[in-house]
């Protein structure tokens, strides 16, 4: 049997960081992680090949190579997504599809010959039982979860760790909390459930022995939300291994702001080599937690717990999202003053979206206030329901966030805040990775010299130089970053999401 496993692409967002990846030579940010896991699932005896539509174009003839094509997508891919099963069809190419987009929308694919749903490790087995059979159903679908203990090594083999910035594995899947706007306790619910600690080893083992130095993202959507085997087993191990190959990776991953009120937890996450940390702040206002039901972020300092955190040893990633019900016309303005304070560098802001699954998305549907599905991007395009405020304030506050927060000045100045703050342990003993060299003499020419930015970037280069000369490959690389989120802010269609009715639900402002 011949299997072509095929990663859809991404759209231009501010995640992607594709403008970001031309400085160091790279093509994408990470390698497809699930398909690479459903990969080690497939009988060994069939041949296997996998294309990431986001490090090239994907022929024709591979197509027709195959005997069936796997693909797997998030919401944000659905446009290449349907492209990609068009070509099947006029191909008349056998598909098979799974993961998050085609767990929540099914209904809405048709044409794909199987959906094999849900959890992977639960789900797959089946069909490929019946396929061998010769009785293979359209749809697998199963909500229960299974046991990470069950989930095999991904089959790295399959792709070409050159392309990519960063590699990827996946310790827990789970998040204690249910934010109204998340849809992560839909896919995976809300006991977090880990892979053993011998797992986590031997996939960074692989990575290690397979030649990769440098980045890995552990993808958990919290991942502290087993604390207790965390700090007892886990990180302990972790950091021992670590140390006996010499520091070989540097972590970052995503967590809740409650991370902050741990000193031991981010003491055992700086010693494993965790650098970078991604919350999700939302908000500055109490109202908007409240309203949507993120517990977590209440009644706390949130700057203060921003600062303990990258005094800690941890860059703080945040996101951010605008058009609560509650929000005041104010929100743009204390979004902003946040951002600026806090320090963080990659601020991610967007409209808020409802997607289906969530209580946000059963609640707006009650109140008759949907106007679509969320296409989960972190752009203000998402926009799929009735706000409160007027659509066009909503927008163009938006657009006003964006436009001061990637300002080039403002920019730079959170970027010497932060690097005032960081305390990292041991971020100066990382070895370079392959391209960062030729990436310095590439900002100096794209962002000092031609770059609109130029002033704010030599201002940045020398005072980290002089300042803090550990951190300064960090600086450049937050100025490369920079320009990723700017070129992405300019090319927004604001016109185009201002089109239509300037509307707001009635009980709004």
């Amino acid at each position: 049997m011949k299997i072509l496993l095929v990663y859809p692409r991404c759209p231009d967002s501010f995640w992607s960081f594709r403008h970001a990846m031309k400085f160091i030579g790279k093509k994408a940010s990470f390698p497809p992680l699930g398909l690479l896991t459903v990969a080690a699932m497939l009988p060994t005896a069939w041949e296997k090949r996998l294309v990431d539509m986001n490090v090239r174009p994907l022929a024709d003839d591979e197509l027709l190579w195959a005997d069936y094509l796997l693909i797997s997508a998030m919401a944000i891919q659905q446009e290449s997504v349907r492209e990609l099963l068009a070509r099947c069809q006029k191909l008349k190419v056998k598909t098979v599809a799974g993961g998050p987009l085609f767990t929540t929308y099914y209904k809405d694919f048709p044409e794909v010959d199987h959906l094999v749903l849900g959890e992977g490790e639960l789900t797959l087995p089946r069909f490929l039982a019946d396929l061998d059979n010769g009785e293979a159903r359209q749809l697998y679908l199963d909500d229960q979860q299974t046991e990470l203990k069950d989930s095999p090594m991904p089959l790295w083999e399959l792709v070409d760790m050159g392309a990519y910035a960063a590699m990827n594995i996946q310790y827990s899947r789970g998040c204690p909390f249910d934010c109204e706007f998340c849809d992560i306790t839909v896919l995976f619910g809300r006991t977090p459930r880990t892979k053993t600690l011998a797992q986590l080893i031997g996939e960074l083992e692989s990575l290690y022995t397979r030649g990769w130095r440098g980045a890995i993202f552990l993808v958990d959507d919290n991942f502290i939300g087993d604390r207790k085997k965390l700090k007892q087993e886990v990180l302990p191990g972790l950091i021992r291994w670590m140390e006996e190959r010499g520091r070989p990776f540097y972590f970052y991953t995503e967590a809740s702001i409650d991370l902050a009120d741990d000193d031991h937890l981010m003491e055992l996450m700086v010693r494993a080599g965790f650098e970078e940390v991604f919350i999700g702040i939302e908000t500055p206002l109490e109202e908007g937690h409240i309203e949507s039901g993120k517990l977590q972020n209440k009644n706390r300092d949130l700057l203060a717990s921003v600062r303990h955190i990258q005094q800690a040893g941890m860059q703080v990633h945040g996101g951010f999202i605008v058009g609560f019900d509650s929000d005041p016309p104010v929100i743009f303005e204390k979004q902003i003053h946040f951002i600026q304070e806090s320090g963080i560098v990659t601020a991610m802001v967007g409209v808020l979206s409802a997607m289906r699954g969530t209580r946000l998305y059963r609640r707006l549907e009650r109140e008759g206030r949907l106007l679509g599905e969320g296409a989960g991007s972190n752009t203000a395009s998402d926009l799929n329901f009735v706000p409160r405020m007027r659509k066009n304030a909503l927008i163009g506050g938006y657009r006003d966030i964006l436009e001061t927060i990637y300002q080039p000045k403002n920019y730079y100045q959170r970027v010497i805040r932060l690097l005032r703050e960081y305390q990292p342990m041991y971020l100066g003993r990382r070895r370079l990775q392959s391209g960062y060299v030729g990436a310095l003499f590439k900002s100096m020419l794209f962002l000092g010299i031609i770059g609109r930015e130029r002033l704010h970037f030599w201002k940045l280069f020398f005072w980290s130089l002089a300042r803090r000369p550990r951190l300064f490959p960090l600086a450049i690389t937050y100025a490369v970053y920079g320009f990723h989120f700017r070129t992405v802010a300019e090319k927004i269609n604001w016109s185009e999401m201002l089109h239509g009715e300037d509307t707001c639900h009635p009980k709004g402002g």
